[in-house]
């Protein structure tokens, strides 16, 4: 059975910098907590070819610009916490850099790609002294199923071995949308002001993306501000809404040590979910109540739509489905009914549906920029009429076949995209390595 407040806590929660080399920190920071603490022998980790994509070129938060899933295991057994979840290197200093970076020199750090797994799966072995432990990971990014220490189980997750229960992930996409819609009438107090929270914890990054001095060339936040500033672009609300969700997206991909509020797994889909949707409801003067539904119904569409995509996936989230949730979620604020939510969702998934998703690195920005500007314009197409009445393309009538169509392009159409991806990164990661290191 699916419940609203289940989902708030496993899919609407905070995390520090890229979720997947977090989810990576996560992992051996809960291995290494099994250990005692004697010399550093080895940290082996294999992973999905999604996870291993994501967290190859991205800026881990706190360490001034070290990059990739290496550092983020290394740092994961020096002062990760496996208690702080995706938050798990929140007091990582540059000590702990120092000595990640020399575990990594010293070859004590092993990253490995297994291409027939797919979505979020890490395995990660420490070795310390003549112990070790290992975790395993699935599903999703904080879902720790199996912890091991000197090839004894410490903990197996019964439940979800047995596959007795189902996510609330999974759970949807048993639902159609319009039953999934009217689980936000379960939304109770506690519930608002949780979602809420998400509003000023992704508005500080964005205020710290405006400002930031940044010399990585990119800073795409300033720069639309800037052009607003001197009317090179004329100033409305769609344009508003792309600068701060550009100034959010850079600050958190350029390593600011700084939680957003996620959603549906990742940072990115978090900003895209929430900021557009709170800056409309604040223009529109709605009430904290009236924002606080819309960014549910925002929430609940997001993971709707990743629920048939995957959790990861080799399309942009970001656009695709986190543009898609808030799209929906403007068009309640604007008054729009359900099914002028589900037109707005078609709308932006058309629109986009062939952004690919080429790892996490600073140009997400303007993936999450494009994603947040068109969910608006999408929300207003809704409220003036726009209604898809015959299947053209991947459009459907339907919003579960009009996912559904994306869903198979995904899965059957792009089947070696990530493959080729991941090549492309690895003959540039020498570059980034020799650029990190001047």
């Amino acid at each position: 059975m699916f419940s609203l407040k289940e989902f708030l806590i496993r899919e609407v929660k905070p995390a520090l910098g890229c979720t997947e080399p977090a989810a990576v920190a996560l992992a051996t920071a809960r291995a290494n907590e099994e250990l005692p603490p004697e010399n550093i022998v080895s940290i082996e980790v294999n992973l999905s070819d999604n996870v291993y994509k994501n967290g190859i070129a991205v800026v881990i938060p706190g360490t001034g610009g070290a990059r990739g899933n290496a550092i983020a295991a290394a740092l994961g057994v020096l002062c990760g916490k496996s208690s702080y979840s995706l938050e798990v290197l929140k007091d990582c200093t540059l000590g702990d850099l120092e000595a990640a970076k020399k575990l990594l020199q010293e070859g004590r750090v092993t990253i490995s790609c297994d291409p027939s797994k797919h979505g979020v799966y890490i395995h990660a072995k420490v070795t310390r002294g003549f112990h070790w432990a290992s975790v395993l990971i699935v599903d999703e990014h904080t879902n720790v199923v199996e912890v091991v220490k000197d090839g004894k189980p410490v903990f197996v997750d019964v439940i979800r071995k047995s596959q007795e229960k189902l996510s609330p992930f999974e759970a949807m996409e048993k639902l159609s949308y319009m039953e999934l819609i009217r689980t936000t009438d379960e939304m109770d107090e506690e519930d608002m002001e949780y979602v809420l929270q998400g509003i000023s914890m992704n508005m500080e990054v964005a205020n710290y993306g405006l400002l930031q001095k940044n010399n990585d060339g990119f800073s795409f936040g300033q720069r639309m501000r800037q052009l607003l500033k001197e009317q090179k672009i004329n100033e409305d609300l769609g344009y508003f809404i792309r600068t701060i969700c550009h100034a959010a997206a850079d600050a958190r991909m350029s390593g600011v040590k700084l939680p957003v509020m996620s959603s549906a797994g990742s940072g990115n889909h978090g900003i895209t979910a929430i900021l557009p949707v709170a800056l409309v409801g604040e223009a529109l003067e709605k009430s904290k109540r009236e924002i606080a539904k819309a960014l549910v119904i925002s929430h609940l569409s997001t993971s709707f739509v990743k629920s048939r995509l995957g959790r990861l996936s080799k399309v942009c989230g970001c656009v695709i489905a986190a543009g898609a949730g808030a799209a929906a979620g403007i068009t309640y604020l604007l008054g729009g009914s359900a099914e002028q939510m589900a037109e707005a969702m078609r709308i932006v998934i058309v629109n986009t549906a062939g952004m690919i998703c080429d790892g996490a690195k600073e140009t997400c920005s303007l993936k999450v920029g494009t994603g947040s500007f068109e969910a608006y314009l999408a929300a207003l197409f809704a409220i003036t009429g726009s209604r898809a009445t015959v299947p053209q393309g991947i459009l459907h009538p339907s919003i579960e076949k009009t996912v559904d169509n994306v869903a198979k392009i995904e899965h059957e159409g792009m089947s070696e995209l990530d493959r080729v991806i991941i090549e492309i990164l690895a003959k540039l990661q020498p570059e980034m390595l020799e650029r990190e290191a001047e």
